[in-house]
């Protein structure tokens, strides 16, 4: 395997961009745009004077990085740890970050056999709290098993918490994730996840901007958000407080017009009330999988109808049903009153309630009728149990 994608020149300078340029930078990113990466290449090589919109000094410092930059190094590290790199145009890019503009990524760092492109094009973001409670892990998990189940490949950011629950629930399901980092991907972070970024990479693919060896910093990872939010068809918060960097996630989705979701958790938790303020805002809230995918999906990907339990009126004609209602919740009523009640005539009234008491669910205690237990208990799914 190639540890790029692509002939000629303009791979190899965009390695060597990943090296110099921070990820998401708009000024940097119109330079390529504008100039071409060849021409940005030879001016940070040759020293040159500055490009348009940067400081003296901030120049200084691409100056000193392009200086050590070695793209032939890099791709050989890269090509030792089974990494290789995509960059826009090539079969494997997924268009749909381009949509990023200016900030779109240089390129990516993919570790990893599966066809990045054509994963990204049935997939949807799992992102929330670092610090979760049970509840959350529970639901980010069960969320995304459900999603890997109906062959949706699952994106998040491999970090403790909600991230490496979404992931967990994948794996365990069988399915496909992507772990989209904010660092090399041959040097996973959080150390504590090294071993469930592996299984990721065995079973689905490992992503980031950074080339081999780069360290995160709290910048990157608020950056890396936006390549999450890109790369789905929509984003779904599983608890986050107010300043949670899943809500960055959340908030370039809306931006790109990808689906943003949340799921909701009690109203007395810290930890959910940056959820709940996403969802009063224009955030749809979902509670499963089917949920998901209803409004990520292709159309007739609905959702099971949610139902509360059957009641005894549910299985009656609608006169049955009518009649069955005018009865009190306690005591007797005479046909005359259950009539009135029921907008019929007596005859009919008394007509339905001997149909309901064949059911069983009346009885007859002198002139009058009472409802029997069986009328207010729901009736169950299955069969009664042995």
């Amino acid at each position: 395997m190639s540890a790029v994608e692509g002939p000629g020149e303009e791979p190899l300078g965009r390695v060597f961009l990943t090296r110099v340029v921070e990820p998401g930078d708009e000024t940097g990113g119109r330079w390529v745009r504008e100039l071409g990466v060849d021409a940005v290449v030879r001016r940070l090589r040759e020293r040159g004077d500055p490009l348009p919109g940067v400081s003296g000094k901030r120049w200084a410092g691409l100056l000193a990085r392009a200086e050590r930059a070695d793209p032939h190094r890099d791709l050989a590290v890269a090509r030792d740890a089974g990494v290789r790199f995509v960059g826009p145009g090539t079969p494997q890019w997924p268009g749909q970050l381009d949509d990023l503009g200016d900030a779109r990524p240089l390129g990516l760092w993919v570790r990893g056999g599966a066809d990045l492109r054509m994963w990204a094009l049935r997939s949807v973001a799992v992102v929330g709290a670092r610090a979760c409670t049970e509840y959350g892990a529970h639901m980010a998990a069960t969320l995304s098993a459900g999603l890997a189940e109906r062959g949706w490949i699952v994106v998040s950011g491999g970090a403790y918490g909600v991230d490496g629950a979404a992931h967990r629930g994948v794996l365990g399901a069988g399915g496909a994730t992507i772990a989209v980092l904010a660092c090399g991907v041959d040097r996973p972070y959080p150390r504590g996840h090294t071993g469930l970024i592996g299984r990721i990479a065995e079973q689905g693919l490992v992503v980031g901007e950074l080339p081999p060896g780069e360290h995160p910093t709290p910048s990157r990872f608020i950056l890396r958000n936006r390549v999450i939010a890109a790369l789905t068809r929509g984003t779904v918060v599983v608890e986050a407080a107010h300043r949670s960097g899943s809500l960055v996630t959340a908030r370039a989705a809306r931006r790109l017009g990808r689906h943003t979701m949340g799921v909701p958790g009690p109203a007395t938790s810290g930890l959910s009330a940056g959820v709940h303020e996403l969802l009063r805002q224009d955030a749809v809230l979902v509670t499963d999988a089917a949920e998901v995918v209803e409004l990520v999906g292709d159309m007739g990907e609905l959702a099971p109808e949610r139902r509360g339990p059957v009641l005894p009126r549910d299985l009656l004609d609608p006169a049955g049903r009518q009649v069955l209602a005018a009865l009190p919740g306690r005591g007797t009523a005479r046909p005359e009153e259950i009539a009135l009640a029921a907008q019929t005539t007596p005859d009919d009234a008394i007509a339905r309630l001997y149909e309901l008491r064949a059911l069983g669910y009346v009885e007859r205690h002198g002139d009058g009728w009472k409802l029997t237990r069986q009328a207010m208990i729901p009736v169950r799914d299955g069969p009664e149990p042995r």
